[in-house]
């Protein structure tokens, strides 16, 4: 799909026939820049791609093989070392739960000083780092949080924004494996190796077991996929463990078999649902399996959804509006987060992190450096195809589609900055999954989104 664009040094003009949308008799209105109600659907865009199915099942898990082989930021956590010398487990330890450089604040302003950082280091439990240290593995039971340090205290940069908590990771979620490496000296928190992150969970949302236990729940192929963006089980009213366990986009729980699934579950009918396999906490903290109803009326699938751009929107649009969350914070997720469980609906793996995704080899790489100038970057913009990620500097953004000659994009994002007719920068929020043309964006009055572009990325 071909486009035409505006030059950006004559981006005035093409500001002023992008104004903030304000609707007859105050119906609905906007400040968002060149955005009218029925691009915030995902009917709009679906009109313009196909239902061609990009890559098969067999090239995403061969696609997913490669990554875990070649990406040292993606790992199967099943395949995690079973023990660690003393050097590498502090290596690990250290490597998540280092004293920042820059200041740190709690929210009510109070600076963090040596002897808080204190309390924090010593809770790493270092002391306890022997010659020879055995690594265990487990699952994750609930949605969870993964830290800097281990604690759940909230500490924030200068600016004292209470969006970014800096000691908040990224999040974990129930069927997640993940390897054991260490225990804080509170015995509350775990320093674990997800499938793309190391950090600290809270010991409670971790349920240990042995590996062919998880591999065999991990690769059952018979599993209900969460394709909505949130979906709950549902209600137990004697048993928290399994009632209304709150399950994200990406999410795959293996279904019962048949003839071990009851007419009658916890005094409900099974047959209006799909029964799946949900992984809890016993008392000793060993993973239990029980059975779990999800409505069949609940966004769900069987199986992996077909990748293709239909799939693409449809998956971003059930975003829409929903809160930012940096490193999923807020019970939400950020701009990887988003991108990574919609791409978690086919089965394909991402790193964490913006950068590990923009600068990662895997897909199809179009990269920019400072001597790229606008007409590179637009001869790529030019040919770009849904779902397509664009990278800056701690950001990323999903291609939807063109319209009027003009590139839009999904992304979750917090930042809204462009320029008005008058020349003056406009700076405001979204704060949360939002819609937007690509080119007006801006992060100041002189630098655009399109300045800062350093890869534009295929995963194919």
């Amino acid at each position: 799909m071909r486009h035409t664009f505006i030059a950006l040094s004559i981006s005035l003009a093409s500001i002023i026939t992008m104004a903030p949308v304000i609707a007859a008799a105050n119906t609905w209105q906007s400040d968002v820049i060149g955005v009218t109600q029925s691009q915030l659907t995902p009917q709009h865009w679906l009109s313009q791609v196909t239902d061609k199915t990009l890559m098969s099942a067999a090239q995403i898990a061969a696609f997913n093989k490669q990554l875990i082989a070649d990406n040292e930021h993606i790992v199967d956590p099943l395949d995690f070392a079973s023990q660690l010398t003393r050097e590498q487990l502090k290596a690990y330890i250290l490597s998540i739960s280092a004293v920042p450089k820059s200041p740190r604040f709690y929210p009510n302003g109070v600076a963090l000083s040596n002897k808080h950082f204190a309390k924090y280091l010593a809770n790493l439990n270092l002391d306890a780092v022997t010659d020879n240290n055995q690594v265990s593995y487990a699952m994750v039971v609930k949605r969870s949080v993964l830290r800097t340090f281990p604690t759940s205290d909230r500490v924030l940069n200068s600016g004292l924004d209470n969006d970014l908590d800096r000691f908040q990771e990224s999040g974990l979620f129930p069927g997640d494996t993940v390897a054991i490496l260490h225990e804080s000296a509170d015995k509350k928190w775990l320093l674990v190796r997800a499938y793309n992150y190391l950090a600290w969970a809270p010991k409670a949302d971790i349920a240990i077991s042995n590996k062919s236990t998880l591999r065999e729940f991990k690769n059952n192929d018979d599993f209900l996929l969460i394709t909505g963006a949130k979906v709950n089980t549902a209600y137990v009213p004697n048993d928290t463990a399994t009632s209304q366990v709150q399950l994200d986009m990406g999410v795959r729980l293996p279904l019962m078999l048949a003839d071990k699934t009851p007419h009658l579950l916890n005094g409900q009918n099974t047959y209006a649902n799909y029964v799946v396999q949900l992984p809890t906490r016993g008392e000793q903290g060993q993973l239990v399996i029980k059975p779990a109803l999800i409505s069949r009326s609940s966004d769900v699938h069987l199986g992996y959804l077909p990748y293709t751009q239909q799939h693409l929107i449809k998956q971003g649009f059930k975003f829409l509006g929903e809160r930012y969350g940096w490193g999923h914070d807020y019970n939400g997720r950020d701009c990887t987060g988003f991108v990574g469980e919609i791409y978690k609906s086919f089965g394909l793996l991402m790193p964490r992190n913006s950068g590990q995704q923009g600068k990662g080899e895997y897909g199809t790489n179009h990269r920019f450096d400072k001597t790229s100038n606008e007409s590179d970057k637009l001869a790529v913009v030019n040919n770009m195809q849904v779902g397509d990620l664009i990278y800056i500097p701690g950001h990323v953004m999903m291609y939807l589609g063109e319209q009027d000659g003009q590139p839009y994009v999904i992304h979750d994002v917090k930042g809204l900055g462009y320029n008005k007719a008058d020349g003056s920068f406009y700076s405001s929020s979204l704060n949360g999954v939002s819609v937007t043309p690509l080119l007006p964006l801006r992060l100041s009055q002189t630098q655009s989104y399109l300045d800062r572009t350093y890869n534009i990325k295929r995963i194919r």
